[in-house]
């Protein structure tokens, strides 16, 4: 998958998870974050020599190098990561980065608090994940880091967040099988219902997971992984693929496409675009080209 980003301002201030050294920084580099979401921390950045110094986190770092050569040294060996390559730092790892190439290179990074993975998981995991390997090729891993950081411009909605999180959870736990092994469980389809049917009724607005836990009485990691085995996709997808409906027959109808984003439920008229492309296989005004009302005869 190609993955492709705008280059924005340097940034003028730096998040707590990248501590730098008194290198001075190359003109070329630049760094943003997105927008605070609750539990994760996303960044987007390109460096074109140093790029950090030592430094640990107490949070899983995962992303992937978008461009270039991302080069570090982690528990004692140097690691180098090649554009479409997925990167694991565990919690309180040190480690470094600097580019691998004359041209630099570019990268998404989430750090997410051990709680979290560990609330995902459940009772699968006996202990936290560790991969073995710092530098994977994953291709589940790499869609839902993807999937995460597509929308840098903007907050994560609860529903999305907890997807994101369960995913990379779970892609965690399939790269160290002595933290626990997956077991099936029973499926609340009660619960899964109640869930089906509210997404279906709120499907223009935000619904917090806690609305979702309330209703059905299950964690809302418990709860996305039964909705997943009961209807084959998360409850935001799910939710998306409800608003995506919304829109599609609202511009049927005669809507235009920034008063159909509004209706349906979507944060603006981009954010519909990108999921009703992915949806549809179509953009939004090819669709009201194609499916909107016949011109009077």
């Amino acid at each position: 998958m190609t993955d492709t980003s705008s280059k924005p301002h340097p940034a003028r201030a730096e998040p707590p998870g990248l501590e730098r050294s008194c290198t001075l920084p190359s003109r070329g580099d630049w760094l943003r974050v997105a927008p605070q979401t609750p539990g994760i921390e996303r960044i987007e950045a390109h460096f074109d020599g140093h790029a950090y110094g030592p430094h640990r986190h107490d949070t899983y770092a995962i992303g992937y190098t978008i461009t270039g050569v991302q080069s570090f040294r982690y528990r004692g060996a140097r690691a180098d990561s090649l554009a479409g390559n997925v990167i694991v730092i565990h919690p309180d790892e040190l480690h470094d980065g600097e580019a691998g190439h004359d041209a630099g290179f570019s990268y998404r990074m989430l750090y997410i608090a051990p709680t979290r993975i560990r609330d995902a998981l459940g009772p699968n995991a006996r202990a936290l994940p560790f991969a073995r390997d710092p530098v994977l090729t994953d291709g589940a891993l790499l869609q839902a880091l993807q999937n995460a950081c597509a929308d840098m411009g903007r907050t994560l909605e609860p529903l999305q967040l907890d997807q994101i999180i369960t995913l990379l959870a779970q892609g965690l736990l399939a790269q160290d099988q002595s933290a626990g092994q997956m077991r099936t469980s029973r499926i609340d389809l009660r619960a899964v219902e109640q869930a089906r049917a509210y997404l279906d009724a709120h499907a223009d607005q935000v619904v917090p997971s806690e609305d979702l836990e309330n209703l059905t009485q299950h964690d809302r990691y418990s709860l996305s992984r039964q909705f997943r085995a009961a209807l084959g996709t998360s409850p935001y997808r799910y939710l998306t693929l409800r608003r995506v409906d919304r829109a599609r027959q609202a511009i049927s109808d005669g809507m235009s496409l920034a008063e159909a984003a509004a209706y349906a439920g979507f944060s603006d008229q981009p954010h519909m675009t990108r999921q009703f492309t992915a949806a549809v296989g179509m953009s939004p005004g090819r669709w009201q080209r194609m499916a909107g009302p016949s011109p009077a005869r």
